[in-house]
């Protein structure tokens, strides 16, 4: 099956929905819409950032594949989607000459891991995936307060460390970009 350009992200975007439903998905639909956040932020940072946008919004897709698909590749996601996005794109016939590209993006996206970021696209991603937790506050509240139960401070707490460290892990250039919109939030959460 040969798929290009928007068909592509098309595609991926359906995959990954479908993937998101699944009762073996334990991050719920929660994990749906971060996927599209960080999709939606990649492609800003790509035209900002002047880097391939196509390459930015695959990898953006695909990120998280591993973590949705089977819980207990969740540690190393990174890794486990990278070979799962070359066996998918492989399959669709992508431009094997990008198939790299996008996998080191998927390897260096995570912030919790301390990792070289050696492209504007794989940073593109990384500063996505860390700054969609801005865009998913709804979800971060329902994790606390109806999947955790915390008190009202506690989760309050929780959530405003979480989006801390998310705002930590962005790149210099994407924490001036972004500064606004972090404000705003954790103004409204006190």
């Amino acid at each position: 099956m040969v798929i290009m350009g928007d068909d592509i992200l098309g595609y991926l975007r359906n995959e990954i929905y479908s993937r998101c439903k699944k009762p073996a998905n334990k991050f719920g639909m929660g994990c749906w819409y971060h996927i599209e956040a960080v999709v939606k932020n990649g492609e800003l940072l790509a035209q900002k950032y002047g880097a391939d946008t196509e390459i930015v919004m695959i990898a953006a897709w695909l990120h998280d594949i591993a973590s949705v698909t089977d819980y207990a590749l969740y540690e190393n996601h990174h890794i486990y989607g990278a070979e799962m996005a070359y066996d998918l794109l492989t399959q669709l016939s992508y431009d094997k000459s990008k198939i790299p590209l996008i996998q080191a993006c998927i390897k260096n996206h995570r912030g919790s891991i301390c990792l070289d970021r050696n492209s504007v696209e794989e940073l593109c991603v990384a500063d996505a995936d860390a700054i969609s937790h801005f865009d998913s506050v709804p979800s971060l509240l329902y994790l606390v307060y109806a999947e955790r139960k915390m008190t009202y401070e506690d989760g309050k707490r929780y959530v405003k460390e979480k989006l801390e460290r998310s705002f930590r892990k962005l790149s210099a250039q994407s924490k001036e970009y972004y500064k606004s919109k972090y404000r705003q939030v954790m103004e409204i959460l006190g």
